[in-house]
């Protein structure tokens, strides 16, 4: 499939390198297909990786969204990832980092399409009235400090008839509001970087943390 038609492939080596100094993405890997990458995410960190680490899937079988609800994650044309974080907070702290990578991703794509975004709270992202975008945080307690595994999904090139019929009067893709293919790797990279920076102000107090 073409770059033109939205196939374009994630490679981790150009990610990376156009992550640089970011610490998220110091380890980067891309998998053809997988259950979920919040899974991969966390039997890394059971692997003893650093934070930082990501993970991306051309396909989940198995993406999850909030409250256990099936996040759809069509073959290529979208961007369905994971970062693993150990942010300064408590497990009951936690929301305060669900409502920061939202507010990052929704910013990011505003960016990246010129179109409008609202946060739907605590976690998705609407345009033009359809769902494009969510954030699913899980938290755990290792060793007394709290770990998470923030995944993230990016509906980028779905056109309409790609997405199951029960979603189609409510879903949407950033191809759709645009109405032009996104490069995915650039937007990848986009939301990476910003999240890199803000993560850091968020962690040494420079931005509120507000749930």
């Amino acid at each position: 499939m073409s770059e033109r038609d939205g196939g374009d492939r994630l490679v981790a080596d150009d990610l990376k390198a156009g992550l640089r100094e970011c610490v998220l993405g110091n380890e980067l890997v891309v998998v053809e297909e997988t259950g979920s990458t919040n899974d991969l995410a966390w039997e890394a960190e059971a692997r003893g990786a650093r934070e930082g680490f990501v993970v991306f899937a051309e396909r989940q079988t198995a993406g999850r969204g909030q409250y256990g609800r099936r996040w759809e994650s069509a073959p290529n044309q979208g961007l369905w990832f994971s970062v693993l974080l150990r942010p300064s907070l408590t497990l009951p702290e936690s929301p305060q980092l669900t409502s920061l990578l939202a507010k990052v991703l929704a910013a990011t794509l505003v960016e990246e399409t010129g179109c409008a975004a609202t946060i739907k709270a605590p976690n998705d992202i609407y345009m033009a009235g359809r769902k494009i975008a969510g954030v699913l945080v899980e938290g755990r307690t290792i060793d007394q400090n709290y770990v998470a595994v923030a995944g993230i999904g990016v509906n980028v090139n779905q056109q309409l008839y790609q997405f199951p019929f029960e979603l189609q009067a409510t879903a949407g893709s950033l191809r759709l509001v645009g109405g032009r293919p996104v490069h995915r790797g650039r937007l990848a990279i986009a939301l990476l970087r910003k999240l890199d920076a803000d993560y850091k102000d968020f962690q040494t107090g420079r931005v509120a943390r507000n749930c």
